[in-house]
C-alpha cells in the first residue's frame, strides 16, 4: 500500500520532484537586478537612522519632525492610492445637440417578440362549399368584405360588422361556381362558373352588370384583375385577358398549358402574370411581349414541380421574386427569380400545398397544407425556419385570403368551416387603405 501511494504521489507532480532532487548548477542561476525606482530612499534611510536610537515614535517630538511626517505620509499617500485604486465612471459626454443628450443614457428599445396565435378567432360554418383542388372559391376585397362561394350561391361576410348577405345564385346549368375574384376598387366582383361563362357583379347593387362568353370552352377555375382587366383560366389550358370596359371584351390569349389553369396572380406592377396549371408547368408572361397575332409567347417556362400548381404567390417587399407551391406528390415551396427565370430555393413541406400567402409587413410566407395535417405553416424568409404551425381543420385547408391590413388570414377547407387567424399581427404604422376608383369600370353598366 505504501509503495503505491507513493508511485502515485511520483505521477502525480513529477516536475516538482525532479527540482527539489537535483543541485542547481551555477549556470541555471540569473543575476537578479534590483528595481529601486518606487521605493522612497530619503524616508527608508531616515527611518533605518532613528531606529538605530531606540525610540519607538521618533517624529513625535519635534514639531519641525511632525510636519515633516504629514508631509512625508501625504506623499505617500498620493502614490499609494493609485495602485488598484476604484475610479469613479467617466462622465457623460454632453451632445452638442441637447435634443440628442437623452439618447446616450437611454438604451435602444428592443423589439418584442410576436405572439402567434395558435387557435383561430373565428370559426364559421362553410356548407356545401366544394372540396376541390383546382378551384379558387374565397376572396378578400379591399372593402374588407369577404366573398366565398358555396355550391351555386356567393355569400358576402362584412368584416366590420360580422354580416352575412347573398350576393347571387345559379342555376343547375350554370353551376356550381368555381371561382370569385374582387375587382381592385371593391366594389365589383367577378364570378367563374362550371359552364364556363364569367359574371361581373355589383356588390353594392347586387346587380349582374354583364356575362363573358365566348372564351372558354369548359369551367373557368381561376381569376385575377390587373386594373381593368380580368385574366381568367379555364379547364381547357387557355388564359384569356378580358377588357371589361368594351364590347369585344377578349384583347390577349396566353396558350401554354395542356391541362386545367389553376392558379393565376398578377405582379404588382402589373407588368408580369404567374400561371400554374394541373400538367405541373408554371409559366411567367410578360405584357411587354405580346405578339400581334392575339396570342402571347410565355417569357418562362418553368418544369421543377412534379405535381399541380395551383398556390401563387408575389413577394411584396422584392418584385421579381415569386413562390410557388405543388400538389399531393410534389409538396414543395419554390422561389423565383422571375427575371431570369432561376429557381433560387426549393423547401419539401412534406404536404400538398394549397395556398401560400406573404405577410405584407414582415418577411413571413404562410402555406396552407392537405394531407396529412391540414396545417397551415408560418415561414422565416428568406431561411424557412418554421415559425409557427396553426392546426385546426380537420380536411384540407383548399383556400385562403388576406385581410387588407395585411393581418388576419381566413382559410377554408374541405371540412365545410371557414376560419380567422391572427397570424400575422398588428404592423407598427397603421397604413391608410387606398381610395377605391372605380372610374375603369363605369361602363360596365352599360354593356349587355
Amino acid at each position: 500500500m505504501d509503495a503505491g501511494r507513493s508511485s502515485s504521489s511520483s505521477s502525480r507532480y513529477p516536475l516538482k520532484e525532479t527540482i527539489l532532487q537535483r543541485k542547481p548548477s551555477r549556470d541555471d542561476l540569473d543575476r537578479f537586478i534590483p528595481n529601486r525606482s518606487a521605493m522612497d530612499m530619503d524616508f527608508a534611510q531616515y527611518m533605518i537612522a532613528e531606529a538605530r536610537n531606540g525610540k519607538e515614535n521618533p517624529l513625535s517630538n519635534s514639531p519641525a519632525k511632525e510636519a515633516y511626517r504629514k508631509q512625508l505620509a501625504e506623499v505617500m499617500n498620493m502614490n499609494r492610492t493609485r495602485i488598484l485604486a476604484f475610479k469613479n465612471k467617466p462622465p457623460v459626454i454632453e451632445s452638442l445637440f441637447p435634443e440628442q443628450a437623452s439618447s446616450f443614457n437611454q438604451p435602444k428599445p428592443v423589439k418584442p417578440r410576436r405572439s402567434i396565435p395558435q387557435t383561430s378567432e373565428r370559426t364559421l360554418d362553410a356548407p356545401e362549399l366544394v372540396d376541390d383542388y383546382y378551384l379558387n372559391l374565397l376572396d378578400w376585397g379591399s372593402n374588407n368584405v369577404l366573398a366565398i362561394a358555396l355550391g351555386n350561391t356567393v355569400y358576402l361576410w362584412d368584416a366590420s360588422d360580422s354580416s352575412t348577405t347573398e350576393l347571387m345564385t345559379v342555376d343547375d346549368d350554370t353551376g356550381p361556381i368555381t371561382s370569385v375574384s374582387w375587382a381592385p376598387d371593391g366594389r365589383h366582383i367577378a364570378v367563374g362558373c362550371n359552364s364556363s361563362e364569367v359574371q361581373l357583379w355589383d356588390s353594392f347593387s347586387n346587380r349582374r352588370l354583364r356575362t363573358l362568353r365566348g372564351g372558354h370552352s369548359s369551367r373557368v377555375g381561376s381569376l385575377a384583375w390587373n386594373n381593368q382587366i380580368l385574366t381568367t383560366g379555364g379547364m381547357d389550358g387557355v388564359i384569356i385577358n378580358n377588357d371589361v370596359r368594351i364590347r369585344d371584351h377578349i384583347v390577349e390569349k396566353y396558350e401554354g398549358h395542356q391541362q386545367e389553369v389553376c392558379g393565376l396572380k398578377w405582379s404588382s406592377s402589373g407588368q408580369q402574370l404567374a400561371s400554374g396549371g394541373n400538367d405541373n408547368i408554371l409559366h411567367i408572361w410578360d405584357r411587354s411581349v405580346a405578339s400581334s397575332n392575339s396570342t402571347t409567347q410565355w417569357l418562362h417556362r418553368l418544369e421543377d414541380h412534379t405535381a399541380a400548381v395551383k398556390a401563387l404567390a408575389w413577394c411584396p417587399f422584392q418584385s421579381n421574386l415569386l413562390a410557388s407551391g405543388g400538389g399531393g406528390s410534389d409538396r414543395c415551396i419554390k422561389f423565383w427569380n422571375t427575371h431570369t427565370g432561376a429557381c433560387l430555393n426549393s423547401v419539401d413541406t412534406g404536404s400538398q400545398v394549397c395556398a401560400l400567402l406573404w405577410n405584407k409587413n414582415e418577411r413571413e410566407l404562410l402555406s396552407s397544407h392537405g394531407f396529412t395535417q391540414n396545417q397551415l405553416t408560418l415561414w422565416k424568409y428568406p431561411s424557412m425556419v418554421k415559425m409557427a404551425e396553426l392546426t385546426g381543420h380537420t380536411s384540407r385547408v383548399l383556400y385562403m385570403a388576406q385581410s387588407p391590413d395585411g393581418c388576419t388570414v381566413a382559410s377554408a377547407a374541405g371540412d365545410e368551416t371557414l376560419r380567422f387567424w391572427n397570424v400575422f399581427g398588428t404592423p407598427e404604422v397603421a397604413k391608410p387603405a387606398p381610395k377605391s376608383n372605380p372610374e375603369p369600370f363605369a361602363n360596365i353598366s352599360r354593356i349587355r
